[in-house]
C-alpha cells in the first residue's frame, strides 16, 4: 500500500502536499488577521473609555495619546493641505454602499491656540473626479479657531506606492502616503508626533467620517480561511481516494495473474 500510495506516486503526493500547506498556511495567515483585528478592536475600545487628553495642554509622547481621544484647540493652515489618494470611502460595521468607492483623506496641519506647534488632522473622506485627478471636491474650511475632537494614530493608514514622493511644492499636493518625520523637515516647524482623526460626524464641511471599526471584516477572514483550509482538505482527499483506486486496481490485476 505505501508503494501504490506514495512511492510509485512521487509527483502526485508533491503536489497534494504543497496544495495542503498553501491551503494550511493561508487559512491560519486568515484566522490570525481576524485575531489581530479583534485584538485591536479591543484595545481601541478600552482606550475610548479613558478620560479625553488636551492637546493644548497636555504634554503628549505617541505612546500616551495613541487611539485616546483628544481635543485640540486651533486654526487650520489650509495651504499645507495634503491629500491621500486612492483611499476608499469608510463604511462603518454594518454599512453598505460605495464601499468601493475611491476617494481622498483630507490631511491638514493645526496650528495649536497659543503655540507655535502644529497637530495634523485626518479631517475625512471626499470622493475623487474619476475624469480629472486634480480637480478636488469642495471642502468647506473655516478661517477661524476651531476645537476638534477625534483619536489619536501613529498615522492615517498606508497604501502600496509607486513612484517619487510628489514635489511639496506643487499645489494641491496628492500624495500616496503621509509622513509626519518628512513635514518636519519640510516645514521646519515643531509638530506633535502623531495624527488625529476627526470623529465630528455632525460637521457639514463635505468630508464623510463614518469611521469603520478595526474589527470589520473579521467574518470576511474567517470566511477565507474556511475556503483556504477546505481546499487543503480537497486536496488530501484527492490524492488519498486515487491512491487508494490504484491500489486496488493493482490488486485485482494481481489477483488475475495468480
Amino acid at each position: 500500500m505505501f508503494s501504490s500510495l506514495i512511492t510509485s506516486r512521487i509527483v502526485a503526493t508533491v503536489s497534494a502536499l504543497l496544495v495542503i500547506l498553501v491551503g494550511c498556511g493561508a487559512g491560519i495567515w486568515q484566522l490570525n488577521r481576524a485575531d489581530q483585528k479583534i485584538r485591536l478592536g479591543e484595545s481601541l475600545q478600552a482606550k475610548l473609555q479613558m478620560p479625553v487628553l488636551n492637546a493644548n495642554t497636555d504634554s503628549l509622547s505617541l505612546e500616551q495619546a495613541s487611539e485616546r481621544r483628544i481635543l485640540a484647540r486651533g486654526r487650520f493652515i489650509e495651504a499645507e493641505a495634503i491629500w491621500l489618494d486612492n483611499r476608499p470611502r469608510p463604511i462603518p460595521e454594518g454599512g453598505a454602499g460605495g464601499a468601493g468607492q475611491s476617494g481622498f483623506y483630507l490631511m491638514m496641519p493645526l496650528k495649536l491656540a497659543g503655540q507655535e506647534t502644529v497637530l495634523w488632522i485626518n479631517r475625512g473622506w471626499a470622493p475623487r473626479n474619476n475624469l480629472n485627478r486634480i480637480e478636488l471636491p469642495p471642502v468647506d474650511t473655516a478661517d477661524e479657531v476651531l476645537v476638534i475632537e477625534g483619536i489619536a494614530f501613529a498615522h492615517p493608514g498606508r497604501v502600496y506606492e509607486l513612484g517619487q514622493k510628489a514635489d511639496v511644492k506643487t499645489s494641491p499636493r496628492i500624495e500616496q502616503n503621509f509622513d509626519l518625520a518628512a513635514e518636519v523637515q519640510t516645514h521646519g516647524w515643531k509638530q506633535m508626533p502623531f495624527i488625529v482623526r476627526e470623529s465630528d460626524l455632525a460637521k457639514k464641511d463635505g468630508l464623510v467620517r463614518n469611521w469603520p471599526s478595526p474589527t470589520n471584516g473579521v467574518d470576511r477572514h474567517y470566511a477565507y480561511a474556511f475556503q483556504w483550509f477546505a481546499l487543503a482538505l480537497a486536496g488530501f482527499l484527492f490524492w488519498l481516494i486515487n491512491g487508494f483506486m490504484k491500489y486496488r486496481r493493482e490488486l485485482a490485476v494481481n489477483g488475475d495473474r495468480v
